[in-house]
């Protein structure tokens, strides 16, 4: 039975956001900023643990801060063919186009700690073993890494020590030998009463720079530990204790901490023990947002089950994975064969909150996709909690599977602005059906106001042409959502692409928001959405979204914002998706450009 099965909620009551997953146990929070989302890698601790019982990695992903997306476990121990335990505290950053995962385990042969490395492709993998061995060794734990403004990466670790090694390149070997970086009471505060721990430094590591000053966020002092900090001028020090940033709280005897800039924001993710049956061994990750004080120092921060505030709102006229959850109640997540996540073993009176969804003048439908081989049951679309006003119900039908999947579509009434939306799932006794995604219509007909045909790519080519030299076909084997996506082949500029035109349904000093989601057929090509706008005589091209990188064992979304503008008279304008460089055949799904 998982966690969150115990879990004993208040029916109609909105809950707050933290801990910012309910479904399982999560710890040793390690955010990443990459192309306008924050990437969340944390360990799992199992159900019911006694001990730091831990067998994978986790990642999620948010644009918002309050709605997380639940990628999976891209990483495990056997990932690892010379680990045999212990998948403790880590850490990804990214270079060379690629993703590094820094982590401990315990290295088989000598049965004491060791520090692995994986890469991926993406930040969500799946991610891979760099180097078939231990990256470096020496019985202790919990990795963090950074890289310089002079292009240096520099890789720390240690309990009850800490060391650094200077990374090469290549981020998967190094330079010299470990170092050991003198824990002095200057550097890092004064524990009293153990002779042979003389300072607070405890484990955790966090080390990065800001504003020309290295910071090092550490564990300290188990226990129960507390988050403390030390600056110095350069990467390896001298450091000076500046103190206590987060006070001993929050039902765990550890702690540990991750500090991101997202957004115009700063935020302190750490865990506690706050969901039920939570403690030491079974933690959970939490987020708070804060602000520096004006010499560079931190404020104090204190633990709270609100949150960080929501960054803008969440569109529901876009598909969005029903794994993408602000709060959820009596559900879990598994591996769906389309792709991604789906979110399952739902029962009667279950649900999924998911906050700041910006309806503005209304949506009409809704429209879910779902599997049952139970009795199936109905999905409720409430406002503001999870026994709010009753907008919409959709049946879901026995489709014969937990992976056979279709489409359930109902009327929607009386969802206007911006409100939190509660999904909250009815039927009879046991497990009811599987969600993988959903989406809602607007007032303005078709799917929400899209000003592009056939965005969903459920009606083989239609609408789309190429951009350049290029094929298009029609592809039901390899889909985002739905039964089809679009297969872009023959490409011989990078420039090359699908391509609709939008000359007439574009508003001048509009700001439009694109969302599409992109797969090679082969290499890594960084792929991106682009607007051709000729007026008088004259084509200008507008990034729509960031170059993202895209590889052939998932689907990456790319998202952008962009107010479009021009001089004179309009006379063609058409979107389009191309890659940075190269020629690699790409498939398109659920593109959305409004």
């Amino acid at each position: 039975m998982s966690l969150v099965c115990v879990l004993a909620l208040v029916p109609g009551t909105a809950r707050a956001d933290n801990p910012i997953v309910q479904h399982i146990y999560t710890a040793d929070p390690a955010p990443l900023v990459h192309n306008g989302r924050v990437y969340l890698y944390t360990g799992h601790d199992e159900d019911g643990s006694t001990y730091f019982t831990m067998k994978e990695w986790r990642v999620w992903s948010s644009a918002d801060m309050v709605n997380w997306t639940d990628h999976g476990s891209p990483l495990n121990i056997s990932t690892f063919s010379w680990a045999s335990a212990n998948a403790w505290a880590g850490q990804v950053i990214a270079r060379n186009g690629k993703f590094y995962w820094y982590v401990p385990v315990t290295n088989r042969a000598t049965n004491s700690m060791a520090i692995g490395v994986a890469v991926g492709d993406s930040p969500t993998g799946p991610f891979r073993d760099a180097i078939g061995r231990p990256l470096v060794g020496n019985g202790e734990i919990d990795p963090t890494v950074f890289i310089d403004d002079d292009g240096q990466a520099y890789l720390y670790w240690g309990n009850p020590n800490l060391w650094y090694v200077k990374l090469n390149a290549d981020m998967i070997s190094y330079s010299g030998s470990a170092t050991k970086i003198p824990l002095t009471t200057a550097g890092f505060g004064t524990r009293n009463g153990n002779a042979s721990r003389p300072t607070l430094y405890e484990e955790g590591p966090w080390v990065y720079k800001r504003n020309g000053t290295y910071y090092n966020v550490f564990a300290a002092e188990c226990c129960s530990e507390f988050i403390a900090y030390s600056t110095a001028p350069g990467p390896t020090g001298p450091w000076t204790y500046r103190g206590t940033i987060m006070p001993r709280q929050g039902g765990s005897f550890t702690n540990h901490a991750g500090v991101v800039d997202f957004n115009g924001g700063s935020y302190f993710f750490y865990h506690n023990g706050a969901l039920p049956g939570g403690g030491g061994y079974t933690r959970s990750v939490a987020v708070e947002k804060f602000s520096y004080n004006s010499n560079g120092t931190f404020p104090t921060i204190t633990m709270t089950s609100t949150g960080a505030p929501q960054v803008g709102t969440l569109n529901p006229y876009v598909r969005q994975e029903a794994e993408t959850i602000a709060w959820g109640s009596g559900i879990e997540t598994e591996p769906s064969s389309e792709g991604g996540m789906n979110v399952g073993w739902i029962e009667n009176g279950d649900y999924i909150k998911v906050k700041g969804v910006a309806f503005g003048a209304g949506a009409t439908s809704f429209n879910a996709r779902v599997a049952s081989a139970g009795s199936g049951g109905r999905i409720e679309v409430r406002l503001d909690n999870s026994n709010g006003p009753l907008v919409g119900t959709c049946t879901v039908p026995v489709t014969g599977g937990w992976q056979t999947w279709t489409n359930a579509t109902c009327a929607v009434s009386g969802a206007t602005g911006t409100r939190d939306v509660f999904l909250r799932f009815a039927g009879g006794s046991g497990n009811l059906f599987n969600v993988n995604w959903w989406q809602f219509t607007g007032t303005g007909g078709g799917v929400d106001g899209n000003l592009l045909t056939n965005g969903n790519l459920e009606n083989g080519t239609t609408g789309w042409g190429a951009h350049g030299a290029a094929t298009l076909s029609a592809n039901t084997a390899v889909v985002h959502g739905g039964a089809g996506s679009l297969s872009v082949t023959g490409r011989t500029a990078a420039w090359n692409g699908p391509n609709q035109d939008v000359t007439s349904k574009l508003t001048n000093g509009k700001t439009y928001t694109t969302s599409v989601w992109v797969r090679s057929q082969s290499g890594t090509p960084a792929a991106k959405a682009t607007l051709s706008l000729t007026a008088n005589g004259t084509t200008n091209y507008l990034q729509l979204t960031p170059a993202t990188t895209v590889n052939a064992n998932g689907w990456t979304q790319l998202t952008g914002t962009a107010t479009v503008s021009w001089s004179g008279t309009l006379s063609s304008a058409g979107f389009y998706v191309e890659t940075a460089e190269g020629t690699d055949s790409l498939l398109v799904d659920d593109v959305s450009f409004q």
